[in-house]
């Protein structure tokens, strides 16, 4: 008889576990179906492309927004996580330790070899189109970090499809017969061209980078300008955050709880400006199309050191293949008669990235 007092009282545990959890359940959706309601989207936005580049996803996600609290509960669990399994998430691996990689330059994307197609047929547009406009065009591709750093993978595996993108890119801008500076060796050959932490290149790298470029746009911009720039060092070096260990959810985690960071000496690049009247800024000759490369590298000031330039710097962070130079093509009317190279810098990675909603829209007007 008094067996079923047990069962009756963990019966009635479970009923109200399972109250509870249905009532967080209830309240979850409530807020999301709250946060979605104010969700505006134009018609567009629903189309079945922007879904697939992320830019729905996006939108949807900053409308649902985050409980309370979430942050520190994701960045401990994150921590946690490194600190008991050396697990970095979805998003990122650790090859050698400390060497940090992008998952997704170590694979492509089903679709790779028809996105792969429709930017070489986009890149062939877009520089008839600037050769109309008398402008010369450089394409300068920055290979994956995982192709140049390949000795600090220590067993990371590379599929094949993303070993054999670079050829393809390279095979497809010979035979159209655009101008190209290939620099792989040149970034190989250095002790580190990346930073560890990070997928965009170290100082060193950049700057090989550059030196690997300027020689071609010094030729057709009959030597160097008289543009001087000054160049100033910190004394000691910094703690630098790699944006790998930010998209690991570890950019806010203590020291140990996170792979260790760099430490960079800083550099800062300025024109040199005499502050007079008459200093005034000679028309831009050189534009730099770039992806985050461009900015997080420092190639735009880099360049016009080596050029004895000022170079015009469209880079965007999130601007992968296409980003810049349709910010460029748009901005036509601003340096029509007076540019004269446009120099396209982008990631290896962003050549097999599902194409972009404005890329389709891009492909359809040139037809």
């Amino acid at each position: 008889m008094n067996q079923a007092a047990p069962d009756t009282e963990s019966a009635a545990g479970h009923r109200a576990s399972a109250l509870v959890l249905a009532l967080i359940l209830a309240l979850g959706f409530a807020w999301g179906v709250a946060r979605l309601a104010g969700l505006r989207m134009a018609p567009s936005e629903w189309q079945p492309a922007t879904w697939v580049d992320g830019h729905a996803g996006k939108l949807v996600n900053a409308a649902l927004g985050t409980l309370p609290g979430q942050a520190s509960v994701d960045r401990w669990a994150a921590a946690l996580r490194y600190r008991v399994l050396g697990d970095l998430g979805t998003q990122v691996l650790e090859g050698c330790p400390g060497w940090l990689f992008y998952r997704d330059g170590l694979r492509v994307p089903a679709g790779h070899a028809e996105a792969l197609a429709q930017r070489v047929q986009l890149m062939r547009h877009w520089s008839e189109r600037l050769r109309r406009s008398g402008v010369q065009l450089l394409v300068a591709t920055v290979p994956d970090k995982s192709r140049t750093e390949a000795r600090q993978l220590c067993g990371l595996q590379v599929a094949p499809a993303a070993l054999a993108r670079w050829d393809r890119w390279y095979a497809a801008l010979q035979s159209a017969g655009v101008a190209h500076v290939d620099v792989r060796a040149q970034l190989a050959s250095l002790p580190q061209a990346f930073f560890r932490t990070d997928v965009h290149m170290a100082p060193a790298g950049a700057q090989r980078f550059v030196d690997s470029v300027a020689p071609a746009l010094l030729a057709w911009l009959g030597g160097p300008g008289a543009q001087q720039f000054a160049t100033t060092t910190g004394q000691s070096a910094e703690p630098r955050m790699g944006d790998l260990i930010v998209l690991a959810g570890l950019g806010q985690a203590p020291e140990g709880w996170r792979p260790p960071l760099e430490r960079i000496i800083p550099e800062h690049i300025e024109a040199q400006r005499s502050g007079g009247l008459l200093d005034d800024t000679a028309p831009v000759e050189v534009l730099l199309a770039g992806d985050s490369n461009g900015l997080r590298s420092g190639l735009a000031e880099r360049l016009g050191r080596s050029l004895g330039r000022e170079v015009w710097n469209l880079s965007q962070d999130g601007g992968y293949f296409s980003g810049a130079m349709l910010a460029a093509l748009e901005r036509e009317d601003r340096w029509r008669g007076h540019l004269k190279v446009v120099v396209w810098v982008f990631s290896e990675l962003s050549l097999s990235m599902p194409v972009s909603a404005d890329e389709q829209r891009a492909w359809a007007a040139a037809q």
